[in-house]
């Protein structure tokens, strides 16, 4: 997501470990706890985030050295895992032993392509990260602040770094395409011209002064982040601005597909497994993008002829060309975002037997970064430092964003969605690496468009215009399927991606253009939503069908939420395991 991030049910499945496994779980358990400090002191910002406050000041390593010890370090992991027999586990070290080792086996993938040197998209990207960071650290003590002013000092270094692997990625032909890349070059100028005090890395020190520090002392450590934001972070932004305008954007890739780079149908091929958890190949999610576009779409056709319009294209004109679909207001739309997260909250109960303790708000997309990034998004939280969750809502192009399907993004961005799915995961009794550390695509985001699916058994979609917002999102993440693939495997130009996604979904212009960059620069990652989605669908429907009148809706939502992000092979065995152990009951 970002450059610096991450039940009673799962506990009576896992059962206990005989004392004949000892070792290899020591073993097991030994290997964990020397990769989650290795994770650690590489990423020292995850590390603050957790709580752990050995990265205090520091930013990590971009250098393409850092790169290769990191990808070494996988490669060592790995071995030791493999080494240790799987056999020999409790079926919960068997889940923890998989996970990693999925984990691993992506990265050191990976690292046989030359595009791991591509650092950033149109939609992630180091300078928006960083700007970013302050909403994500604690703020509460003379420790904290001094630790945001180590940041700041050591975030002229991170960026040359940072630039340093991006110039070498350009010389060997690693590059974004142009046509994604609209309004990158204004989302750094616009960080950088901004007055010190103005800046997202003031913005801590606009705060109550901390009870641990005296007048005199806040004054001081004010006055040092005043300087160090005017002589040392906003002239690396206009160093990577100036070396961006003036030699990546006139190199920047005429093509838009992944397969035009050296060795790109390959990597493109790893992407899309790595994504989806599966061994799908492009071709094969291309064709099941294809049935779910032709499903969806005739459902869309019956409910707008119930409302009295011919067809979807027509109901769809209808609303879009109607004043009362849009607010005029960035504020009347957070209103709107947040009432309609309370309205779901009160009704969680009914379909979750657990709950996190963590909360979240509603907050507004940065100016800087809004035009050209999406919707809306979640933001975790991080519960050992006392930062909530954040649903973070576009209130850019207020007549392109209309009110019929904020219960569908709220229930996939806030709850039942990603704050829910996230928040129960750090705080489940699992090792740090699963509550921190993995969040595979296609479980994550598979959960939160299964939550859309979900609002239509809440009664979320209680009219015909907002179950016409569900089914336009179903669409657009069905539509994801064709034409990520389509772009990257088939090529595709980007005008054919514009109009596929103009013709089957009821998505503004502002939007699909940026959901459609966002393909181009960041392949394959779109792919896990709808894969996802229908994995657990599907693991739901042979629970039902198996456990008949003694299914309960609630005590599955629990078990998928108690493995924390797994998978989609390990969900599926999970719920396998589960169904036999109710029907032993």
């Amino acid at each position: 997501m970002k450059h610096f991030a991450v039940t009673a049910a799962f506990a009576l499945l896992i059962g206990q470990a005989a004392p004949a496994t000892a070792a290899p779980v020591n073993d097991l358990n030994t290997v964990i706890d020397a990769h989650w400090e290795a994770f650690l002191t590489h990423n020292p910002v995850s590390a603050s985030q957790t709580g752990d406050r050995r990265g205090d000041g520091q930013l990590g390593d971009m250098s393409l050295k850092g790169l290769e010890r990191e990808a070494e370090q996988a490669r060592d992991f790995a071995r030791r895992l493999r080494a240790i027999p799987d056999t020999a586990l409790p079926p919960a070290d068997r889940v923890n032993r998989q996970v990693l080792l999925t984990l691993l086996d992506e990265r050191i993938e990976g690292d046989r392509f030359g595009q791991r040197l591509m650092l950033f998209t149109s939609y992630s990207n180091w300078h928006q990260s960083f700007a970013d960071l302050p909403r994500s650290l604690p703020f509460d003590s003379a420790a904290d602040y001094q630790s945001w002013l180590g940041r700041m000092a050591a975030y002229p270094a991170y960026n040359k770094a940072a630039m340093a692997v991006t110039a070498r990625a350009l010389e060997q032909g690693y590059v974004q395409p142009c046509a994604a890349l609209g309004g990158f070059g204004e989302s750094i100028a616009s960080v950088a011209a901004m007055p010190v005090e103005e800046t997202p890395f003031f913005a801590p020190f606009k705060r109550a002064r901390p009870r641990d520090l005296n007048e005199a002392d806040w004054a001081a450590m004010q006055a040092k982040a005043r300087m160090l934001i005017a002589d040392k972070v906003l002239p690396a932004y206009r160093d990577w601005h100036g070396w961006y305008q003036a030699t990546y954007w006139p190199r920047c890739r005429k093509s838009v597909g992944a397969s035009a780079m050296p060795d790109g149908a390959n990597w493109y091929a790893f992407r899309a497994r790595a994504e989806t958890t599966t061994t799908l190949t492009p071709d094969a999610i291309h064709r099941i993008g294809l049935e779910e576009v032709a499903r969806i779409s005739a459902r869309m056709d019956r409910l707008a002829k119930a409302s009295g319009h011919s067809d979807r294209a027509t109901m769809i004109a209808a609303l879009s060309a109607d004043p009362a679909s849009y607010v005029a207001s960035p504020e009347a739309l957070l209103r709107l975002a947040a009432r309609t997260a309370k309205r779901i909250d009160g009704m969680l109960p009914r379909y979750f037997g657990t709950l996190p303790r963590l909360p979240y708000g509603v907050g507004e997309i940065p100016a800087a970064i809004a035009p050209m990034t999406t919707t809306a998004y979640y933001m975790p939280g991080a519960p050992g430092i006392g930062v909530a969750g954040t649903y973070y809502v576009n209130t850019s192009k207020l007549d392109q964003r209309p009110v019929w399907e904020y219960p569908a993004l709220t229930a996939h961005e806030a709850v039942p969605g990603h704050h829910l799915q996230i928040a129960m995961q750090q705080e489940l009794t699992l090792p740090q690496f699963r509550r921190y550390g993995a969040g595979f695509t296609a479980f994550t985001e598979g959960w939160g468009l299964y939550a859309e699916y979900l609002g239509e058994e809440m009664g979320l979609y209680d009219t015909h215009e907002t179950m016409l917002g569900r089914m336009s999102y179903e669409m657009w993440r069905a539509c994801r399927l064709v034409v990520d693939t389509g772009i990257h495997a088939n090529g595709w130009s980007k005008e054919q991606a514009l109009a596929y996604m103009r013709t089957n979904t009821a998505l503004s212009d502002a939007n699909i253009e940026a959901e459609v960059n966002r393909y181009i620069s960041w392949p394959g990652q779109a792919l896990g939503y709808k894969i996802g989605e229908i994995r657990i669908r599907e693991a739901r429907a042979r629970a039902e069908v198996a456990l008949g009148p003694n299914f309960k809706l609630s005590a599955f939502h629990d078990l998928i939420l108690g493995m924390g992000a797994v998978p989609l092979d390990v969900m599926s065995a999970e719920v396998d395991r589960w169904i036999e152990a109710q029907r032993g009951k």
